[in-house]
C-alpha cells in the first residue's frame, strides 16, 4: 500500500507465510528472524521491519511525504503509528495465534488470553473512533503511513472477530475511504 501510495513499483518475491516458507533454512538466510517484509538493496544489504523499509524509500522519494512533512509531524506521526503497533496490531496477533484454529497445534494457545487481546483492541478502536470525529484521517487532515498501519490492522483482524462496532461511525467512515483508495485495492 506504501508503495502503491509512492507510485512506486519494486520487483517481489512471494513467500508463502502459511506454508512455512519463512521458517525454511533458504529464507532464515535472508531473514533470521522468519518474517516478512525484507527489501533487499542492488548492493545485496537487506531491510527489514516495515516502518524502516517505508523510513528507506521515503528518504529516497520523498513526495508524497507520507511519514510527514518537518520534524514536528514525523514525531507526531511516529507516536500514532507506535500506538496502533503496539495497542492494536500486536494484540490483534495474539488474538489470532490464541483464538484461530490455524494455530491449534502449531503453537500452544491460550483461548482467554486472545479474548483479552480482543477487548482490548476493541476498546483501542473505539478511543480511535472518538479521534477521528475530529479528523478526517489518522494523523489530520492528510493520509499518512498511520493510515496505512491502521487500515491493514483492522483488516487483518477479521479473521478473530475484530471489526469496526455498529457504533464506531467515525471508524466506519475513514475505513471506507481508505478502502476506497486505489493503493488499496493492490
Amino acid at each position: 500500500m506504501f508503495l502503491a501510495e509512492k507510485g512506486l513499483s519494486i520487483p517481489t518475491v512471494s513467500v508463502d507465510i502459511a506454508a512455512g516458507e519463512t521458517g525454511q533454512e533458504n529464507f532464515l538466510a535472508i531473514n533470521a528472524v522468519g518474517e516478512v517484509p525484507v527489501l533487499e538493496l542492488d548492493d545485496g544489504t537487506r531491510l527489514t521491519e516495515s516502518l524502516a523499509i517505508c523510513r528507506y524509500l521515503e528518504t529516497l522519494h520523498p513526495e508524497p511525504a507520507l511519514l510527514g512533512r518537518d520534524t514536528l509531524e514525523r514525531a507526531q506521526l511516529d507516536a500514532l503509528v507506535l500506538q496502533i503497533m503496539f495497542r492494536i496490531y500486536v494484540p490483534t496477533t495474539q488474538a489470532f495465534r490464541h483464538g484461530h484454529k490455524f494455530w491449534a497445534g502449531r503453537i500452544t494457545q491460550v483461548p482467554q488470553y486472545a479474548d483479552l487481546a480482543r477487548q482490548q483492541v476493541l476498546a483501542e478502536w473505539a478511543r480511535f473512533d472518538a479521534m477521528l470525529a475530529t479528523r478526517e484521517f489518522m494523523g489530520g487532515e492528510r493520509f499518512s503511513f498511520a493510515d496505512i498501519v491502521a487500515y491493514t490492522t483492522l483488516d487483518f483482524g477479521k479473521p478473530s472477530g475484530i471489526r469496526v462496532q455498529p457504533e464506531q461511525t467515525h471508524l466506519a467512515r475513514w475505513q471506507a475511504a481508505i478502502a476506497a483508495r486505489p493503493s488499496a485495492k493492490v
